[in-house]
């Protein structure tokens, strides 16, 4: 009985991670938008509260965040085959498109078609939705109001691959003494069912191939270790969401002849159009330079860092967070969650989509189908699609 609910709950998870996979446009904290409104408010399966301290516990983490944190909810729903089911399905349909981008469709100039925009309208409309809902609940006083503004300034105005970590480390420190006497009663228990020695086996894991993958590189004349390498390390160096491993990616390959700058930038052109994590760039690049094999070896090597990061840290996070001590801390963390929510939703969210005065009637549109008349994604997704279609002949 209990292997027959547990295969239900892993389909279960499959079949929902997909269909974010396949409608989750937007980027990031898009996408942290769409988990929210589907796991957090339709489904329940985590608590508001759960959710919010996992959006930060992948924040702390490098790598990318939205694939992360999908990771912890299949773990959380499932166990380990939970994360492997809920990480396949979320990136599995960007992985399949962009290796046919990289075969078929570099350089055709499908890119500029009007229903990306559409589709980046459709990620201001879920991104707004997201924040209205988690700044109500997470920064209900003025102190909590204080350190989100903090966050959103911070952020905006120094848009480093550390101000992020460096924020939310000192939003941290202020919670903790600005609510070191608070007590909090409705804090749900939530139970990872991995053990804390898989934990520590995953974080030595991560550790020995991030110090003896380069050494044996350069032992060796080996094409595929390299290419191992070069991916694997430019996924354990990331802080702050996908666009931040572009430039590291850029160079590892371009300088080196491995890559020429246009196939690059076709890539990045592509990587913008489809849904799911940006991390699958890498999939785009390694067919690029060899074929599918290499494309499905670029994506393991990428997301390979994150994956042993979570699982590392995830069987510690709870009862971290349930310490009296730390709890000040961790509410101090989720206000400036928030702020930086709002610093990415104005860039490069807001900055890169809302162009014109259509644009924004276009997104005030799909926001109120999402918030007031509580439509579901999908259709948001095509109604942007046929919206930012149509707005090219007007």
């Amino acid at each position: 009985m209990k292997q027959s609910n547990h295969l239900k709950s892993l389909l279960e998870i499959l079949m929902v991670s997909t269909r974010l996979g396949l409608t989750s446009f937007g980027g990031p904290i898009a996408h942290l938008g769409y988990f929210h409104n589907e796991y957090v408010q339709r489904r329940k399966w985590l608590d508001e509260k759960t959710y919010a301290d996992l959006v930060a516990l992948c924040q702390f983490l490098p790598g990318p965040a939205s694939s992360q944190v999908g990771i912890g909810i299949g773990v959380i729903r499932a166990g380990l085959l939970g994360g492997i089911v809920s990480f396949i399905g979320f990136t599995l349909p960007s992985v399949v498109a962009l290796m046919i981008f990289a075969l078929l469709l570099q350089g055709s100039g499908v890119m500029d078609a009007g229903w990306i925009h559409g589709l980046k309208i459709v990620a201001v409309a879920v991104v707004a939705h997201a924040i209205l809902g988690m700044a109500s609940n997470l920064t209900p006083d003025i102190k909590r109001k204080a350190l989100a503004l903090f966050a959103l300034v911070v952020t905006l105005l120094w848009q480093t691959a550390f101000t992020q970590v460096g924020v939310i480390l000192i939003a941290g420190v202020l919670g903790f003494f600005l609510y070191r006497q608070q007590t909090e009663t409705h804090v749900q228990k939530v139970t990872f069912p991995i053990s804390r020695r898989f934990g520590i086996i995953s974080l030595l894991v991560f550790f020995c191939l991030l110090l003896l993958l380069p050494v044996l590189r350069e032992g060796t004349n080996i094409h595929w270790l390299a290419l191992f390498d070069s991916f694997y390390r430019s996924g354990s160096l990331v802080f702050g969401g996908g666009h931040v491993v572009l430039p590291l990616l850029e160079r590892e390959f371009v300088p080196n002849g491995m890559l020429t700058e246009e196939a690059f930038l076709a890539g990045y052109g592509a990587t913008q159009a489809v849904p799911g994590p940006l991390f699958t760039f890498a999939a785009y690049l390694g067919t690029v330079m060899n074929g599918w094999q290499g494309g499905l070896l670029a994506t393991f090597a990428i997301f390979l860092p994150a994956f042993l990061l979570v699982l590392g840290a995830l069987p510690f996070w709870d009862s971290i967070r349930r310490n009296p001590k730390i709890k000040g801390a961790l509410m101090g963390v989720n206000a400036a969650v928030v702020g930086i929510l709002i610093s990415a939703f104005y860039q490069p969210i807001w900055t890169s989509s809302i162009l014109s005065s259509i644009d924004f009637a276009f997104a005030a549109i799909l926001f109120c189908m999402l918030v007031y008349w509580k439509m579901p994604p999908w259709i948001i997704v095509v109604t942007g699609v046929i919206g930012g279609t149509l707005m090219t002949f007007i």
